[in-house]
């Protein structure tokens, strides 16, 4: 049990911005692709059964490209900054403007 729990923890499950972009990009064109050649085929044997298929093939195939993070996503990942101490003592006063009101 120990094993299937290591194994799943190790899977990635993160996407960097870049990766999010283009992963909505494929998807996005599989479905625009998906829905004209369904609408055509649909069209030209005159069965709209087939244009609804065609559809959930592109969107499957969208899903099974898109969903899981795949390594192409995770190609830029962000780099985060150290950690920084909570201490309460050594925090410097805020600059704010002081907001007067104009009459």
């Amino acid at each position: 049990m120990e094993t299937i729990r290591r194994l799943i923890n190790s899977i990635p499950t993160q996407m960097d911005y870049k990766g999010q972009k283009l992963a909505e990009q494929i998807f996005q064109g599989i479905i625009v692709v998906s829905a004209v050649i369904g609408f055509a085929y649909g069209y030209m044997i005159e069965q709209f059964g087939w244009t609804v298929y065609i559809v959930m093939a592109g969107f499957a195939l969208s899903c099974l490209l898109t969903l899981p993070p795949w390594p192409m996503y995770r190609r830029n990942p962000l780099k985060w900054l150290p950690a920084q101490d909570s201490g309460t003592d050594d925090k410097k006063p805020s600059d704010k403007k002081s907001s007067k009101k104009h009459k």
